[in-house]
């Protein structure tokens, strides 16, 4: 299969430089992240006008399925495992999240950028390739497949769900990551294909680093004017009712 490094079939956006909230939470229980997305959508919905929102988070370890995902593609019995295992809305199959990733969830009216599924993808996977240059690395895409490889290793994943062309769910970089709990599946459902991490080929990288690089590219290439936002005043009943849960 043929690996492509060329940005022809991405276009960047013009640059508007219209509000972003990024929000940081850092680790953050994968239902709670979940909660946080939907009722973020749910607000855009019913109130396009609202700005975009960038989450850029980690995960504690948990298994996640697509909406139409197979159970053929884990190596274990979903009915017999403390393992955690979530049916999402997404699309893609099974992948694995975990401490030493950034898990990027935006938020975004694409009414205000394109809507074309296809483009939003490989936009993501620009934002990916252009982290992964800044330290020297070579971001490839296989055609026909989504996501980012390095050297023949995927490196970071992508599974969207798209609502009234709003987004939700988005992609996880594998930083530094122990990489043991991708062997319980087949990660998104391509077998044979070596899971990385940044750490493989930049031993000394930092999470934090990345996190911030990621928030870089981001912003350009979508365009966008990215503003930190408190993390405290983010939860689910916050974003959904306007009060705090006692």
């Amino acid at each position: 299969m043929e690996l492509s490094t060329s940005p022809s079939s991405v276009s960047v956006p013009s640059l508007r430089y219209q509000d972003c909230w990024l929000y940081t939470p850092g680790l953050v229980p994968y239902e709670v992240a979940w909660a946080w997305q939907r009722s973020l959508v749910a607000q855009r919905r019913e109130d396009p006008e609202l700005s975009d929102v960038l989450l850029l988070l980690q995960h504690p370890p948990v298994y996640t399925l697509g909406q139409g995902a197979s159970l053929d593609f884990l190596k274990f019995d979903p009915a017999q495992t403390d393992l955690q295992l979530c049916r999402v809305e997404r699309g893609g199959e099974v992948t694995y999240h975990c401490p030493g990733q950034v898990v990027g969830y935006p938020i975004l009216n694409l009414n205000r950028y394109r809507k074309d599924l296809h483009w939003y993808l490989r936009q993501l996977e620009e934002v990916l390739i252009q982290v992964l240059a800044a330290y020297g690395l070579p971001g490839e895409r296989y055609p026909g497949l989504t996501g980012v490889w390095v050297e023949g290793c995927k490196v970071a994943a992508i599974g969207i769900k798209v609502s009234r062309w709003i987004t939700m769910h988005g992609f996880a970089l594998n930083v530094c990551p122990d990489l043991t709990g991708f062997q319980n599946i087949v990660p998104c459902g391509i077998a044979g294909k070596p899971v990385g991490s940044l750490a493989e080929f930049v031993p000394d990288v930092n999470l934090e680093q990345v996190q911030q690089q990621v928030a870089i590219a981001f912003a350009q290439v979508f365009g966008v004017k990215l503003v930190q936002s408190v993390t405290h005043d983010l939860t689910p009943w916050d974003l959904a009712t306007g009060e705090a849960l006692d």
